[in-house]
Order: structure tokens, then sequence, then C-alpha cells
């Protein structure tokens, strides 16, 4: 947008610059003495004369209706995906006799994290084993009563008693059996029943430890350790109070970080918090962002764009505006080479073009170049 003063100067080089070809063309040999002018003005519209050279000069252009939408940025930061993310207890108390992984390794489904030393792992072992041994006895015992009962030489309630305690033993060895499942341990061997292995639950790597070898856990809440798997994480970004409106899930988001500059990450918006942060006056919105190659790290400063659906807007080009006194104008074409001037009000601007909200209609033709050469 160039400023009145300014307009003046360019229209006196081009006057300059017209006068000198005019000059030029007096000593043609062909004795051409005058030139057509450059633009007529009749009645408040400029009519551009088929020989002027202003024809190679100006670039006029329809408007239109165009699809547009509003970056809106935010800080934001990397979180692990809370769907992704184990906390492991110690199942028994116990201490841990082996570490057999370290802060930020990656590990695998079953693998074993650490060895505890448990009375409480021995006890549920040792009840497994009475319970298997008791129920073979049981079914023996049964087998042996059935037998005897059809042979004739046993009573019908020393059957009966046979049965129930072979049902008892039954209970009794599905319950240590659910027991031991439930601890989710491995046994290491029958030399040792109170060493138990703890496995990991998923595929990840070690997020957080808060143990050691020799240390105890007598805490069953107490977490060992974090399994994390950053191949999906968060990008939580904290959107301001009156832009909140504007974000909403699956929206697309952009994501930049200082610690990969050059490099655009992309994401959909997942969740936004229903819920306002008193103290910054931000709602949390969550992107989630594929992260195969563990770029992402958790704790990461980043920036998130989002692209906010606009109403269609009439858009043109900044060259196309021209500023006369405390208006904006434009110049628009009413008939072939024949321009009026017509103030416009104006939006936001949208990279290099400005956004028009009142003064132009889809369709209408403008000067999108060169129009400051015939603007007075």
């Amino acid at each position: 947008m160039l400023f009145r003063s300014e307009k003046k100067l360019l229209r006196i080089y081009f006057i300059v610059a017209l006068s000198l070809s005019v000059a030029a063309c007096s000593h043609d040999t062909s004795g051409q003495q005058d030139l057509a002018p450059a633009v007529i003005a009749e009645h408040g519209q400029w009519r551009v004369p088929e020989k002027s050279p202003l024809r190679t000069r100006l670039k006029v252009q329809s408007v239109v209706l165009r699809d547009v939408s509003q970056p809106l940025m935010a800080p934001a930061m990397v979180e692990a995906d809370p769907a992704h993310t184990v906390n492991v207890l110690a199942p028994l108390t116990g201490r841990v006799a082996e570490l057999k992984v370290a802060l930020g390794d990656r590990v695998s489904r079953g693998q074993v994290l650490a060895v505890l030393v448990s009375g409480d792992y021995a006890q549920a072992t040792s009840d497994s084993t009475k319970a298997t041994d008791a129920l073979a006895l049981a079914r023996k015992a049964l087998e042996r009563a059935e037998a005897v009962k059809e042979a004739g030489g046993a009573a019908e309630k020393d059957l009966e008693t046979a049965r129930s305690a072979f049902v008892q033993a039954q209970a009794e060895y599905a319950r240590t059996q659910t027991r031991l499942a439930s601890l989710g341990g491995v046994s290491i061997g029958k030399g040792d029943m109170r060493r138990m292995q703890v496995l990991s639950p998923a595929d990840g790597s070690i997020t957080t430890l808060s143990t050691a070898a020799g240390s105890f856990a007598n805490d069953p809440n107490a977490v060992l350790m974090t399994v994390t798997d950053l191949d999906h994480v968060w990008v939580t970004a904290n959107v301001a109070e009156n832009e909140a409106r504007l974000i909403v899930p699956n929206l697309h988001a952009g994501v930049t970080l200082p610690a990969w500059p050059g490099r655009d990450f992309h994401g959909t918006v997942q969740s936004v918090s229903a819920v306002l942060d008193a103290d910054s006056r931000r709602v949390k919105a969550r992107i989630v962002v594929p992260n195969a190659d563990g770029a992402l790290k958790p704790n990461m400063f980043a920036t998130a764009t989002f692209q906010v659906p606009q109403p269609q807007a009439l858009l043109v080009p900044q060259s196309a505006l021209l500023m006369n006194n405390d208006s904006v104008t434009v110049l628009v074409e009413v008939s072939p080479w024949v321009f009026v001037r017509r103030v416009v009000e104006l939006g936001q601007d949208i990279g290099n073009e400005a956004r028009i909200t009142k003064g132009l209609q889809p369709g209408d033709r403008i000067v999108v170049a060169g129009g400051v050469l015939i603007n007075d």
C-alpha cells in the first residue's frame, strides 16, 4: 500500500518518461508527432486508450469468494499418552533382589524388570503346591470309592464323602491358581520359592524409576517404575480463554518444536478440556501426534498452530489497495479499460492478501497491479 506522496512521485516519474518518449518519437523518420494519452479522465472515470502504454502495465482480475482458514497459535508441551502408560507396582511386599532395567531402557511385554524376594509369594506358591497335591489325592480317593461301590463293598455315605472332598480340593486348587495369576509374577525355580520375577505389562520405555536393588517394597500401592509407549504422544496446547471456542475435536493442528527446527509435525485434536485453568486462564487442547521415530519426548516445549475454519471471504492482493486521504480504494473496471475508484473496508490480512468486508462483490474486476499510475 503506497502513501499519497509516494504515488505522486511515481506519477511524476511516469509523466517524465512519457515526455521523453514523445520527444524521441518527434524525431522518428515516420514523422509521427502525437502520441495517444496514457489515461483520459472523464466524469469521475479513467479510460485507458487503445494505444496507451498503460495497457501493458496494468493487471486486471476478477474478485472471487474463497475458503480461508485462520491460523491460531498456542504454547504447548509434549506429554505421554495416559492410554499407553502403565505403572508397575510390587504385587507383594518384599525386597528387590535384582533390578534388570535402567531409566530410559526399551522393554517388551513379558520382559523381566526386577526380581523380588517375598515371604508372601512363598506362601502363595506353597498354598498352590499343597492344593495341587490335595486335589490329586482327593481324585484318587473318589476313584477308589466309586470302584468299591460298584463292587458292593462300600456304603453310599463313603462315596458321598469322597465326592465332597474332591469338590473342596478342586475349589482350593482354583483359588490358589487364581491367586498366583493375579500376582503376575513367575517363580524362578523350585529351589527358592520366595523369589519371583516382575514382568513388563506392555511394550515401551522406562520413563520413571523409583526403586533400586536392595530396597524394600513394603507399600503395595507404591510405583516401582513406569512403562510408557512413546510411539503415541500428546501435544497439550494451552489455548487462551477468548479463543477456546474455536478449538474442537478432530481439528487439524501443526506442531513445531525448538528441539527440531525446520521440522513440522501434524496431528488432530483429540479432546478439549471442559475446565478452564484458574491461574493461566487457558484451556488444554490435547493433540494426538504419531511418534514412530521417538523424536517427540515428554516435557519438550512446542508451539501448536490450529487451522480454524472461517466463512468464505473476498481476498485481493495488497497491491490492489490505494490510499486516498483517510480511505482505502481500489480501481474497478466498469467497462473494458474504463475504471472508477471505489472505497472499500478491510478485514484481517491473510498473508499477502487483504480481506474485503465492504465495497466489492464477487465477479467485480479490479486493477491488482499498476493502479498507482492512474490513481489521482
